[in-house]
């Protein structure tokens, strides 16, 4: 191997037969301009590389592909964070990866080719598209793991949904954003990826043809599992809501009901406060029929006939079903 520049800073690389690997992780220009010593790259194109927000696409040179295309992270909350840009430069004797935050399965990729031997051959193959497939292929995978995690925590969530003691609403919302941030991604990458297998070819004697298939294949399975999780997790917010009015509703029905049945021992006892003459009230003289306590017995059974009538006509009507 030998050696890019006198910098003290240099990007790693790995080389295997006759094609170069290099791995440029939170990039500079002066590292870039490293690499520009030995490839020609456009200057737009480094601009692309040094920015951290860029839509994904494909420009076609000559001798060369430029690819910018986005994956998801996780995060230390295990969830899914913005999207991470990941810049290719492809040639007949060399690719480069441009991270602008540390991809993990790709930086472990790449140090097992540095490392490992078996590895190497295995995942470098004998051309730079071949290395482009692998690359692609192993995010892929990684994000096939993030998706069958995230279904994992649809089914956590479904159990939560119909449990009325639990309330997740919020629960709810951040896996939505989850999900709306894997559909940004998987539908452009797929896009994205078509474009490259188109370029591809021209920088390797295999037949790429059926890998790049093997991906789309992939594509067509996360993007279904997104759809899916999508739908199910509309579903869950609907349901979650439906089942927080119904709550709701029970409620203000036993309130309401409770409300109404107090009413007649409300009006007695406000009239019977008052100080004017009311039979069987103090200034009037209180009846002793059935003792001592017979002007609290004639209340209360004036305040519980009218309450066990209601009672008798609101399970007619059928409206104590709570």
């Amino acid at each position: 191997m030998d050696k890019i520049g006198h910098a003290t800073e240099q990007p790693e690389w790995v080389t295997n037969g006759k094609f170069t690997w290099f791995d440029v992780q939170n990039p500079t220009r002066e590292k870039l301009k490293l690499l520009e010593t030995r490839y020609t790259f456009h200057e737009l194109n480094i601009d692309d590389c040094l920015s951290k927000i860029h839509i994904p696409k494909v420009d076609r040179y000559e001798n060369q592909v430029f690819a910018i295309i986005h994956f998801p992270t996780v995060d230390r909350e295990q969830t899914i964070s913005k999207p991470t840009q990941v810049a290719i430069f492809v040639g007949p004797e060399y690719l480069i990866t441009v991270q602008q935050e540390v991809l993990k399965p790709l930086s472990e990729m790449f140090e097992m080719c540095k490392t490992n031997a078996v590895h190497r051959d295995s995942l470098m193959g004998n051309s730079p598209g071949y290395l482009l497939y692998s690359i692609i292929d192993t995010l892929v995978e990684h994000l096939l793991h993030i998706l069958a995690k995230l279904e994992g925590n649809l089914d956590d969530i479904e159990d939560l949904v119909f449990d009325e003691r639990t309330a997740v609403p919020k629960e709810i919302s951040m896996l939505r954003r989850e999900i709306t941030a894997l559909r940004r991604i998987t539908y452009p990458l797929k896009r994205t990826v078509f474009e490259i297998s188109k370029e591809i070819q021209r920088f390797s004697k295999e037949d790429l043809s059926p890998y790049f298939d093997d991906l789309n294949d992939h594509f067509d399975k996360a993007i279904e599992a997104v759809d899916e999780s999508k739908e199910t997790i509309d579903i869950f917010k609907d349901t979650d809501f439906m089942l927080s009015t119904e709550k709701s509703n029970k409620i203000l029905a036993i309130l309401t009901i409770l409300f109404t049945l107090s009413i007649p021992v409300t009006v007695i006892a406000t009239l019977y406060g008052m100080n004017v003459k009311l039979p069987g009230g103090i200034l009037t003289g209180q009846p002793t029929f059935l003792g001592i306590y017979t002007t609290f017995i004639l209340l209360t059974i004036a305040s519980l006939v009218p309450a066990a009538i209601m009672t008798y006509w609101f399970k007619r009507q059928k409206w104590l079903k709570y």
